[in-house]
């Protein structure tokens, strides 16, 4: 038993070393370090179940009448995005090259995401019901398209499926019943899954301001948007339970780095 154990952890600690890489340089507003990221599956793998997933969503969208991708709403936040798009190499020079892509779907959903390789959707719920300016949806624009650099879904995809793993093999060679593993698979999620997604949310967000002040947008008005979302009360819930930071953390983050890219708005700004 002593040599299965020690297998299964020299096996695991290969595939978790091989795995670890950083799919972008630093963000100065994070401190301008790269974090290694666990990526076990590739980039491909992820892109085309992103696509089906965007297409199968669009073609609904459309089949519903909801699917706008014209229009004074939705030029004035692709117009947004594409100011942001060339800002995006100064994290990976390949996202660049990109095909960047905006849908607006009209439902009352304050809510935005992106699919791999930057196909980002928009509802018409976060632009009416927050009154959204264009400062704040670069704010949340930013935001997005950070979660595409990192490669966010590769890499929860990546941790879920390593803890996955190790709950199933201990639970095996411990020869636990079936309810212990259960309840280690939801201690797992509770102390690493949900606290990593926040994690990743916190860094969307630090990376998306520096994206929007690059841009040339006003990085203080990410600070005004979730003052609008928490007066919304879109932070219900239990913070150690959500997969995203509460409100108040995450406006205290995002003002602590405003002085790290404030200059970078100014200088934005004097060449504009």
């Amino acid at each position: 038993m002593k040599f299965r154990h020690t297998l299964v952890a020299a096996l695991s600690a290969a595939a978790l070393a091989a795995g670890c890489a950083s799919t972008t340089s630093g963000s100065v507003a994070s401190g301008g370090q790269a974090r290694s990221q666990l990526l076990l599956v590739s980039s491909e793998q992820v892109m085309q179940q992103s696509l089906q997933y965007y297409a199968q969503q669009n073609n609904e969208a459309r089949s519903e009448g909801t699917l706008i991708t014209s229009g004074p709403e939705w030029g004035r936040v692709n117009a947004v995005m594409q100011r942001l798009v060339p800002q995006v190499a100064a994290f990976r020079p390949d996202a660049a090259r990109w095909p960047w892509q905006l849908v607006l779907i009209n439902e009352d959903a304050v809510n935005a995401h992106v699919m791999a390789g930057g196909k980002i959707t928009f509802y018409t719920g976060l632009l009416r019901k927050l009154r959204l300016t264009d400062d704040e949806i670069a704010a949340v624009m930013g935001h997005e398209m950070a979660h595409a650099l990192r490669e966010h879904t590769r890499e929860k995809i990546s941790q879920t499926a390593a803890g996955d793993m190790a709950v199933a093999i201990g639970g095996a060679l411990l020869g636990l019943g079936e309810g212990v593993t259960q309840l280690a698979g939801l201690g797992k999620q509770l102390a690493m899954d949900l606290p990593f997604s926040r994690h990743m949310e916190s860094e969307a967000d630090l990376y998306g301001l520096e994206l929007a002040a690059r841009a040339g947008y006003d990085p203080r008005a990410a600070i005004t948007l979730w003052q609008k979302m928490s007066q919304l009360g879109s932070g219900g819930g239990p913070n150690f339970l959500s997969t995203h930071p509460a409100p108040g953390n995450r406006m205290a983050s995002l003002q602590a780095a405003m002085p790290k890219v404030m200059p970078l708005y100014e200088q934005a700004r004097a060449r504009r």
